[in-house]
């Protein structure tokens, strides 16, 4: 095999989105979360709030004695607050940061619903909704029977301006 064609292997490999996948839902909608980025999923506890930060950052947890900042991801893609309920949870995840090489990071969703496993072929790019509406933190949209799930990436989701907000609080 030459370089070249072990360097555009290594490539489709990295390019792959096939996997496992945590669905959760917004809205009534159904997202995922690659499963190597979620470290573990907690039911609603107090969150204490940090002044001047965005409007979506809810605050911070402590975690067993580890602060993790959390945001609410509904108010993060302009979503109508809601109250939370016995369903919302905290999904924790792992993703990278500006200054530091990894941040654990809380995601407040409506529910958790399941780990599934999609495949490659049933995964299309994000339609272009035009220059004005970032899709980058989509990393495709998973076609599962009749239903659509929109699959994050998770290291997109907060812009650099954000991410340095965010990793202020910790």
């Amino acid at each position: 095999m030459s370089v070249q064609n072990a360097a555009v292997m290594m490539h489709d490999e990295e390019m792959s989105r096939e996997g496992k996948y945590l669905t959760f839902s917004l809205a009534n909608e159904e997202y995922g979360i690659g499963i190597l980025k979620v470290k573990e999923i907690i039911g609603m506890m107090p969150i204490t709030p940090v002044p001047q930060t965005p409007h979506f950052v809810k605050g911070v947890i402590n975690l067993r004695g580890k602060v993790i900042p959390v945001i609410d991801l509904r108010l993060k893609f302009g979503m109508e607050a809601i109250d939370y309920n016995e369903r919302t949870c905290i999904i924790v995840v792992e993703t990278s940061g500006t200054t530091a090489s990894y941040i654990m990071m809380g995601l407040v969703v409506d529910s958790v619903s399941e780990v599934v496993n999609i495949k490659d072929e049933d995964i299309e790019d994000a339609p272009a909704f035009g220059a004005r509406l970032s899709t980058e933190y989509i990393l495709g949209m998973a076609k599962a029977g009749d239903s659509v799930k929109i699959l994050l990436d998770i290291d997109k989701v907060l812009t650099g301006q954000e991410m340095q907000a965010l990793e202020k609080t910790i």
